[in-house]
């Protein structure tokens, strides 16, 4: 990584090259001063260790209004403002965190997943019906074609959000958290999600279902629990982005991985080989998140090696670059390989903010998976497209697309 004018590596915000950059982090030290857009020095953590340790440290906090002196100093339309500036639960500190993070939980839990997959295995089975009318050989990109339609029906079915407005969400939330697009971008993408999250809360409102946008809505206007405006929106603006860009990445990247590594997938169909595994070593390898912006220490914290992260610094922790430490994976760590026996990983982050969505996001990527290779099992690489462009951002991970041949018969 270059540095900048003072010697600070330049973090590069277009993620071709993500897994290179964390591991010169993560060897030069437990934590790194790297400079983000705007001018911006932050604290890069990428080793598994600190990232644990720090996650589950009472004077690490997510707040940026209560615990970022610099705040003031970052310019408008910030391309890590949308994520590190939500005013929900995702960013709230201690009991403020607690208290909103059980509102929402219930929704997420194994047996309200669980619930949902007869629903999932019919949008499945109806987004990979679709590929009969390809001609024999004909590719499709299967993020377009089966890992977000997918995804964003699930979340959204969830929400109750309608048909119409799903698609203004998608388009915003893919440049908020492209964290090369212009400063421009970004504020038309946040003024037109907002506008849609609000008509969301409104017609909640006048016309609630059995819904989780419903529930929201209900709460934002309860007496003296009411929420501001604001939270609500934000709180929609999390659970619908993190509902389904977790699991575009995740599918279609172990759809990549299946079909660079074909052994692995003839090993599923063997039955000596678990959709969880390949899931597991997926999130391991390319997680679908790589960094989660950002975190501010209440004190000085003391890192070890010489590194002490002073009182309100930002810290960046590289949550996707934990499964590929060699202390934690000694034995090839860059290599994908689902047969190995263990798999930590921190793709669903640590400690008190450890994602609510996991569970829904590993059982839509085993269903995706098992729907397409079960339908499908000779699919492969569509050999006339380029190697797949990496989505341009350090927060989220994956291809921006992947054109594969969906063949009925296995070869």
């Amino acid at each position: 990584m270059a540095p900048d004018d003072n010697g600070c590596p330049v973090l590069d915000m277009t993620g071709r090259a993500l897994h290179q950059q964390n591991a010169e982090l993560r060897a030069a030290g437990p934590a790194v001063r790297v400079e983000l857009p705007g001018g911006i020095v932050a604290w890069s953590v990428t080793r598994s260790s600190v990232i644990r340790a720090l996650t589950g440290d009472p004077r690490v906090s997510r707040d940026p209004r209560k615990h970022w002196p610099g705040l003031a100093a970052v310019p408008e339309g910030w391309p890590m403002g949308p994520i590190a500036f939500q005013q929900n639960f995702f960013n709230r500190y201690g009991d403020e965190h607690r208290s909103a993070r059980r509102r929402m939980a219930p929704s997420f839990s194994p047996r309200r997943v669980s619930s949902l997959r007869p629903g999932i295995e019919a949008t499945t089975a109806a987004l990979v019906g679709a590929f009969r009318d390809l001609a024999p050989g004909e590719a499709v990109d299967i993020r377009r074609a089966l890992s977000l339609p997918l995804t964003m029906t699930v979340i959204c079915d969830l929400f109750g959000v309608p048909a119409d407005m799903r698609p203004q969400i998608g388009r915003s939330m893919d440049t908020l958290l492209t964290t090369t697009a212009t400063t421009e971008q970004m504020t038309v993408a946040r003024a037109e999600i907002n506008v849609v999250l609000v008509e969301l809360l409104e017609l909640k409102r006048r016309d609630p279902g059995p819904d989780l946008a419903s529930d929201v809505a209900a709460v934002s206007t309860g007496g003296d629990t009411g929420r501001a405006e604001e939270e609500s929106r934000d709180e929609l603006f999390l659970m619908l982005g993190a509902g389904y860009e977790t699991a575009v990445n995740l599918i279609t990247s172990a759809v990549q991985a299946l079909l660079t590594h074909p052994r692995y997938l003839a090993q599923v169909r063997e039955g000596t080989l678990a959709w969880e595994d390949v899931i597991e070593e997926t999130l391991r390898h390319e997680s679908p998140v790589m960094h989660i912006p950002l975190r501010y220490p209440l004190e000085d914290i003391d890192l070890g090696e010489g590194v002490v992260v002073r009182q309100g610094e930002p810290i960046l922790l590289g949550f996707g670059a934990a499964g590929r430490d060699p202390e934690v994976h000694p034995d090839r760590p860059d290599d994908f390989d689902p047969t190995r026996p263990d798999k930590e990983h921190l793709s669903f982050g640590y400690g008190p903010h450890f994602c609510l969505g996991a569970p829904l996001a590993r059982l839509e990527a085993e269903v995706a998976l098992e729907g397409l290779f079960c339908a499908y099992p000779g699919s492969a690489l569509d050999p006339a497209s380029p190697t797949p462009a990496r989505l341009e951002s350090v927060i989220i991970s994956g291809p921006a697309e992947l054109w594969i041949v969906p063949r009925p018969t296995a070869v």
